[in-house]
């Protein structure tokens, strides 16, 4: 099951994104080659393989990535709360 996106965890995201967006879309193709090589590739294929702007379509994909991550981070600093 999917985390929920708290406004706080958007909010967050969104500013370190848009601070400086194509070098932060460039950090996470870096960090998901690492981290999840296989999402990195499927998130590239369907940039090139789409009449869309490929860029576009790379940083919807990576910041969705990243929202989710963020929230379960979120999430997890939760529990581990709750079960202190």
């Amino acid at each position: 099951m999917l985390p929920i996106i708290s406004e706080e965890v958007s909010a967050k995201a969104f500013s370190e994104i848009f601070k400086d967006m194509p070098a932060w879309r460039k950090q996470m193709i870096y960090y998901l080659k690492d981290e999840n090589p296989e999402i990195n590739t499927a998130i590239i294929e369907a940039a090139n393989n789409s009449d869309l702007d490929p860029k576009a379509i790379a940083l919807g994909a990576y910041m969705t990535y990243f929202l989710i991550e963020e929230a379960m981070k979120e999430e997890d600093s939760f529990a581990g709360f709750s079960q202190e």
